[in-house]
């Protein structure tokens, strides 16, 4: 199943053009950016470019689209299928051009880079390519080249959109460095390049140079308050069902922890607001479903925070736990880390305002209290010593019967053994939780980083602990 375990990042040392946002779109919010064409000839030469981060699997997500707003016989749009297929495909009145990958994409932990040029002058075979990560695909299931004088989108009169303007099809998932040009095919290699270091890895460059055309935009999503900027200075798009909260820090350059949907599915989980949000609905009794991060921390010492919310129960637990229980647990339902013994594993939970490690409570009432709609839970996780804190709207614990609100690194909540991977955990029934591994998918009313600038916190996280994202893993620990 898709994971991030140590080192699994790019060079820190090799040069990086760096991404600094990236924009949310919850396909249940129905979200999309959409412009107007203002081109008086159609278009035959184009490049769409954008890098992504899926959020739900299995379902048809549209990315990019156009479509001539008074005759739906003409139309184009690039989507993940419910297969999981990458499928690019123009709709000129009747002539199809459709291209649907053979590989299938279903990694929610990875952003990737897809770019599509279309180029009517060249022969019919030629005239769509699609890249991944700087390659080619060569591999399609079904392949229907661009024929005749069949052109790509159009002139005046068609809509442009990121995400989608089919209502069933709203992307999910993060989007960063969209970029739209019309008369030039541009290569991958104007968008991305492969690190010097880690050859294998695609990573963005600046694009801020090239020729966008009467009709491109290059959305760059580092205003918060006008996501639909076009940072190349043409006329902004309109944005629907998104808001200033809509904005991360996750990027190509700087990939954060998120829920992983892969490894814990269940019709009665669901996977939101890219992937930092998951809600348990459940008719009756008790269920209680785990979700785990997609980074898997071995060494160093990290800050999580976590948001309840959607309260129908006061059964929210949080902590960590070995990634052979999550592979030994997945699918399981009413199995709670620390709470449940796992013999083989090493699991911790905050449980009810009580602290359990494999089947055993360690502490007892924590705080006092279980937690409540709308608090903040904070973990301190030290994976060089095997320590780990709890904490509460600002306050530790530090498993004394005084609650107070200095850290104090001498006295842990309970213990884990050292060297070996863990992922974060949180869970819940008939409620849902707001994850924070530094990205979160709400306002905070303090904006605090880690030491080394990365992250959005309510609160400032213990010194020496960083947010769990890769520009923090390897000369960190992870």
């Amino acid at each position: 199943m898709p994971l991030i375990l140590s080192g699994n990042v790019a060079s820190a040392t090799a040069a990086v053009y760096d991404v600094a946002n990236s924009c949310v779109f919850t396909r249940g919010d129905s979200p999309k950016m959409t412009k107007d064409a203002s081109s008086s000839n159609n278009i035959e030469t184009a490049t769409i470019s954008l890098w992504c981060k899926r959020g739900r699997l299995a379902t048809d997500v549209i990315m990019f689209a156009g479509n001539y707003k008074s005759n739906n016989n003409y139309y184009c749009f690039l989507k993940f299928r419910s297969d999981d297929k990458l499928m690019f495909t123009n709709y000129d009145n009747g002539t199809n051009c459709e291209f649907q990958t053979t590989r299938l994409f279903r990694d929610p932990t990875a952003w990737l880079h897809i770019c599509v040029r279309c180029d009517l002058s060249q022969a019919e075979a030629n005239r769509v390519k699609i890249y991944v990560n700087g390659t080619q695909e060569t591999s399609f299931s079904t392949s229907t080249n661009m024929t005749g004088d069949q052109f790509f989108l159009g002139k005046s009169g068609y809509e442009i959109n990121v995400s989608n303007n089919q209502s069933a099809s709203y992307f999910d998932g993060h989007l960063a460095e969209v970029v739209y040009i019309d008369g030039t095919s541009y290569a991958p290699t104007s968008f991305g390049e492969f690190n010097s270091e880690t050859p294998t890895v695609w990573q963005p460059i600046d694009v801020s140079g090239l020729t966008f055309g009467t009709n491109g935009f290059y959305l760059d999503f580092e205003a918060s308050d006008n996501l639909g900027n076009d940072a190349n200075g043409g006329t902004d798009l309109t944005e629907s069902n998104l808001a200033a909260t809509d904005q991360s820090t996750d990027s190509p350059t700087n990939n954060f922890a998120t829920f992983n949907p892969v490894s814990q599915p269940s019709s009665d989980l669901t996977f939101s607001e890219g992937n930092t949000k998951m809600t348990v609905a459940h008719a009756s009794g008790s269920h209680h479903i785990a979700a785990f991060s997609t980074i898997a921390v071995t060494a160093g010492k990290w800050y999580v925070e976590g948001k309840c919310t959607e309260t129908n129960d006061t059964k929210w637990t949080h902590g960590i736990a070995n990634v052979e229980f999550m592979y030994n647990k997945t699918g399981t339902t009413n199995w709670i880390p620390g709470r449940h013994d796992h013999s083989q594993d090493d699991t911790i939970g905050n449980y009810t305002d009580d602290v359990w490690k494999n089947g055993t409570e360690t502490v007892s009432d924590l705080f006092g209290s279980t937690e409540s709609d709308g608090d903040i839970v904070m973990m301190a996780i030290d994976c060089d010593n095997g320590k780990i804190w709890f904490g509460r709207n600002g306050t530790w614990n530090n498993g004394s019967a005084t609650d107070s609100t200095t850290f104090n690194a001498a006295s842990h909540d309970t213990t884990f053994t050292t060297g070996d991977d863990y992922v974060v955990h949180f869970v819940a029934e008939d409620t849902a939780w707001l994850a924070n591994f530094g990205n979160p998918a709400y306002a905070n009313s303090s904006s605090a980083a880690d030491e080394n600038g990365y992250g959005d916190f309510e609160y400032a996280p213990p010194s020496g602990f960083l947010a769990i994202c890769t520009k923090n893993l390897g000369e960190n620990g992870g």
